[in-house]
């Protein structure tokens, strides 16, 4: 009897809608909406099924309220944005998806402890996941028809327009395409953007069971649909936590623009510093003259700058600085957050080789590529003694991965891909000291395996089934000496798929090039010497593209390269060593016409080592942050 009582009370929910929701479903249906065309229908739902893999639910609320801005107000009717706040319904039971209101007060006056609070004359979009057995006929045979893409199991989602009487009734219209197109957008963008929310410890009562975040603000680029695009591809779209969250309050979290000084530094703003770096001779960031540590001047501000005199600071600022001085100074603020403070060795290095001599590596095994004391021998070709131990730099047992499978018992036998979350999850699977200083040379393996797994969707399903990815590795240089290590990747897959890195680059020597390396029995590298727009037509197709520390500023022959994974269209990650630099790359990517669907992140797997810019106090970590296109 209790067990038909409880599927009998199922059945209730999923038809009538329970929690924070509206009750039964409306009726609508998206073949009604004037002037819609299938594509943008297939769209719609596309996207919603890509935000329901998120699994926004898992840690928002409905208190947890969102901002939104859609490019421009003049986009829209009435120079208005039709829908600008947000919330997630669902999370802690009841009807699963989200709700889309006029303001922030309509939000919050109709958001209870529980339940919706209907309030009269206050209209908001719903984007319900209903069960596909529980939908009206009319969502069913438009669903088959358009064969249209599943969220989940089974659920798919219901777009409508609810507003409530004076009465407490409630009436449902069928959104309009405009209303639709800003619904895309949003599912677009804070698929994206909702995993970056950071906990914020400190905030909100000890007993409360609610999350809070850290305030936060993230502009990511959306691809609107070849049916909508109104000859612009592109949409930026602003997402805050708390709504209003103005881009002066962000300065202590990523992806912020921080708002601009007008007026420059005085004189009495700059000071003599003395700065972490890896030589004891600074460069000015106006002349680029050399100058000594303690007879450097530095930005009283921002206090990354750095310059030899007044007036070159004054230069500067006219010039360049005036537009990153905030920016920069978000990011000195930031140094303390990126730090690693889990491992025990010495993380700041001033100089390379000192550095290596104090861990005893210094022109050992694969540590030759830390230093410039063996840059004389090309990329691929240091010459190799003996086995893992003596590649490791000869360090003790134990502080380096040995070359074998992880321990079964620790996944209890599944045969499935090792899922990572960052370091210290990683070091405690392989048993390694934290004060080993492996994860330097490792943040090149591990990155490309946590976008494998766990950025890319494609690339990840495929490995789940079996299957083999085929990754075009653009820009090789010292990773060429390190191949031991990406052995690592075969252990990680767990006796499941296969991975093919085709590694592309003019640092590949001639004598290399064509040649394939069984890394391990699931892990192959073909190495490719040549400029990659070049040589892509002669390689296998790829399921995804990456460029670690790229770089993408300063080299000109990007240009083609970026062209072409354009119109391939294909997933690519691409890394740097600092934000400064990483925002440069996003600046470049966007001017070839690329849109940026993975925003400026951190990346879990950099180096813990710690360096400086010559022309600034920027710290800088290989592979420290990502961002990505076309994914």
């Amino acid at each position: 009897m209790d067990v038909h009582l409880k599927n009998l009370f199922s059945r209730f929910e999923e038809q009538f809608g329970s929690g924070p929701g509206l009750g039964p479903g409306s009726g609508a249906c998206l073949m009604k909406v004037d002037g819609i065309a299938p594509p943008f229908i297939k769209s719609l739902y596309k996207s919603a099924a890509a935000l329901y893999r998120t699994d926004p639910w898992r840690r928002l609320r409905p208190g947890h309220l969102f901002g939104v801005r859609i490019g421009k107000d003049s986009d829209w009717y009435g120079r208005k944005q039709p829908f600008p706040c947000i919330q997630f319904i669902g999370g802690d039971g009841g009807d699963l998806g989200f709700h889309m209101f006029r303001s922030e007060i309509d939000a919050k006056k109709m958001t209870g402890s529980r339940e919706t609070i209907r309030v009269p004359n206050v209209e908001l979009l719903r984007v319900t996941y209903e069960v596909e057995s529980m939908m009206f006929p009319s969502n069913k045979r438009m669903i088959k028809s358009l064969s249209l893409e599943v969220s989940g199991e089974n659920r798919f989602p219901v777009f409508d327009v609810a507003r409530c009487t004076e009465s407490d009734e409630i009436q449902f219209r069928n959104p309009t395409l405009e209303e639709l197109r800003f619904v895309y957008a949003v599912m677009r963008a804070i698929s994206l953007v909702h995993p970056l929310l950071q906990q914020d410890f400190d905030t909100g009562p000890k007993w409360s069971r609610l999350m809070y975040f850290q305030p936060f603000i993230e502009t990511v680029d959306v691809q609107w649909p070849a049916e909508m695009a109104r000859g612009n591809d592109l949409v930026a779209v602003t997402v805050s936590h708390p709504p209003g969250q103005g881009y002066e309050e962000k300065h202590n979290s990523r992806g912020s623009t921080p708002t601009k000084h007008s007026e420059p530094p005085t004189e009495e703003t700059f000071s003599e510093v003395e700065v972490n770096s890896m030589n004891s001779l600074r460069r000015c960031s106006m002349c680029e003259k050399e100058i000594e540590q303690e007879q450097s001047l530095c930005c009283g501000r921002c206090r990354a700058a750095i310059y030899c005199t007044s007036l070159c600071r004054q230069q500067h600022w006219k010039v360049a600085h005036e537009d990153t001085c905030g920016l920069y100074k978000a990011m000195m603020e930031r140094e303390e957050e990126l730090t690693m403070k889990i491992f025990t060795f010495d993380c700041s290095v001033e100089q390379p080789c000192k550095w290596l001599e104090s861990l005893g590596i210094h022109r050992k095994g694969m540590w030759r590529r830390k230093c410039r004391c063996y840059s004389h021998c090309q990329y691929g070709l240091l010459p190799v003694k003996g086995g893992l131990w003596d590649s490791w730099g000869s360090l003790d047992d134990g502080e380096y991965p040995r070359d074998s499978p992880f321990n079964n018992n620790l996944r209890e036998g599944q045969s499935s891909p090792i899922l990572l979350s960052g370091w210290f999850e990683y070091y405690n699977l392989r048993s390694l000291p934290l004060s080993s200083p492996v994860a330097d040379i490792l943040s090149h393996p591990l990155t490309l395996y946590y976008i494998l797994t766990a950025l890319n969707v494609s690339s990840k399903n495929l490995l789940l089934k079996g299957k083999e990815v085929i990754l075009h590795y653009l820009g090789p240089e010292g990773e060429l000496d390190w191949m031991p290590t990406f052995a690592e990747i075969g252990h990680l897959l767990n006796g499941v798929g296969n991975i093919q890195i085709v590694m592309v680059g003019p640092g590949v020597p001639t004598n290399l090039s064509g040649t394939t390396s069984g890394i391990s029995s699931r892990v192959r590298v073909n190495l490719i010497q040549g400029v990659y727009q070049e040589e892509a037509t002669y390689l296998p197709t790829p399921h995804l593209i990456v460029a670690l520390n790229c770089g993408l500023e300063t080299y000109s022959s990007w240009g083609g390269a970026l062209d072409l994974i354009k119109s391939l269209n294909i997933p690519a990650f691409f890394t740097d060593q600092s934000e400064i630099s990483c925002s440069n790359a996003k600046q470049v990517l966007r001017a070839a016409g690329l849109y940026i669907s993975y925003p400026i992140t951190p990346n879990p797997f950099r180096s813990p080592v710690r360096n400086y810019g010559p022309c600034n106090n920027l710290p800088s970590y290989s592979n420290g942050f990502m961002l990505g296109v076309n994914t």
